[in-house]
């Protein structure tokens, strides 16, 4: 769409922060308006809204605003009722990326090595004590580390939520997300370790630029959930 304002702002109201194109509301496609409760996303969301189309008159695409499509997510899919959300982004732990070790000794060291410190902080810090096995067919994890790790994300509000929803699918690993939403590992670290077994092909048999490119893309939307959940907090 065309830009139509000049400048975009913050004007803080009712306990929270508004975005304001030339003074009006931005507006949801739900209806409800743009607003967060912390200072430093509102300011997030309308430096993305003052760059975008760079200029009025010029076109703006949703793109440019991607820090405001997933919190808008939040407010008019997860506020209303988060618990399915919850539920699906849980349902990572049975299958969590970092329980599953390779056949090839060298790879599974070199996994053993990387991963095994994470499970190590979910038992620790979560309480969600997971099972490792060989291979890659799934094997049923212990049902009180399970709800250890649902008490996890459903502590999250809707906005890390959403972060959240984005950072485990992309990484396959519930573990690795829940470690970036609370602080403890990068986003650029986690998407390592999250490419640990292409890396260690990649090494083998030379660079993939498909693979590559793929990367690239899931690293940019780690990096965009990562920011969004910092801001968060």
């Amino acid at each position: 769409m065309k830009r139509f304002w000049d400048e975009a702002g913050v004007v803080a109201e009712n306990g929270r922060f508004a975005i304001r194109l030339d003074g009006r509301p931005v507006r949801l496609p739900g209806g409800g308006t743009l607003s967060v409760e912390q200072a430093p996303l509102a300011e997030a969301l309308a430096a993305e809204w003052q760059a975008a189309g760079g200029g009025k008159g010029g076109e703006m695409r949703w793109d440019d605003v991607p820090l405001t499509r997933l919190v808008g997510t939040a407010a008019e899919r997860i506020a209303p009722d988060p618990a399915p959300t919850v539920a699906a982004i849980a349902r990572y732990g049975e299958t969590d990326l970092l329980c599953y070790r390779a056949d090839d000794p060298a790879l599974a060291a070199r996994q053993a090595k990387a991963w095994q410190p994470w499970l190590d902080w979910s038992r620790d810090t979560l309480g969600a004590e997971l099972a490792v096995t060989e291979g890659i067919m799934p094997m049923r994890q212990p049902s009180a580390a399970l709800r250890a790790l649902e008490a996890a994300v459903a502590a999250h509000p809707p906005v890390p939520l959403a972060a959240l929803g984005v950072l485990v699918p992309a990484l396959g690993s519930l573990v690795l997300g829940l470690a970036v939403t609370r602080g403890g590992l990068t986003p650029e670290e986690a998407h390592r370790l999250a490419v640990l077994d292409e890396l260690f092909q990649e090494e083998r048999w030379g660079l993939d630029w498909e693979a590559e490119e793929r990367r690239t893309r899931v690293g940019a939307d780690i990096a965009l959930a990562a920011r969004l959940a910092a801001l968060a907090r």
